[in-house]
């Protein structure tokens, strides 16, 4: 959300280092009691962030830590944006029809159960009606 943030050029380096900080606080106590490494998909619904016709409040409430309104992420952020945390993996979606792709991944040792689980992000990817549509993000570091 920070790059998304960046690549506007409405936000100095130092609002985006104070918001990445409170969205890291925010998110951290948020999943406090919803994070699972031992079952990474137990969870995934609460875990998923997203921006549609209304703003997710974790996202708004570090945007307020920096002075930046509903109105103003609106305009900032895309309109459609999921975001999915789950331990291991952090994917996105831009648009309801988006592909979906993976921000962060790490390698741990899964029950071989749990690959059969649907997370909410998979449900979404083998229920889609549609055909998907690119959409192209930028990620710095």
């Amino acid at each position: 959300v920070s790059s998304l943030l960046r690549t506007r050029g409405c936000v100095s380096e130092q609002q985006l280092q104070v918001f990445s900080g409170a969205l890291r606080e925010a998110l951290t106590e948020h999943y406090k009691h919803h994070w699972f490494p031992e079952k990474p998909f137990k969870g995934s619904g609460y875990r998923c962030i997203r921006i549609n016709h209304k703003m997710d409040p974790i996202i708004s409430k570090a945007a307020s830590q920096i002075g930046l309104s509903i109105p103003q992420l609106y305009q900032l952020l895309p309109s459609e944006l999921t975001l999915w945390v789950d331990p291991y993996e952090v994917s996105y979606r831009i648009g309801e029809d988006g592909s979906i792709c993976v921000l962060y991944e790490a390698t741990a040792m899964k029950p071989v159960s749990s690959y059969g689980m649907l997370t909410c992000k998979n449900q979404l990817m083998f229920g889609r009606t549609s055909p998907s549509k690119n959409y192209i993000m930028t990620v710095s570091s």
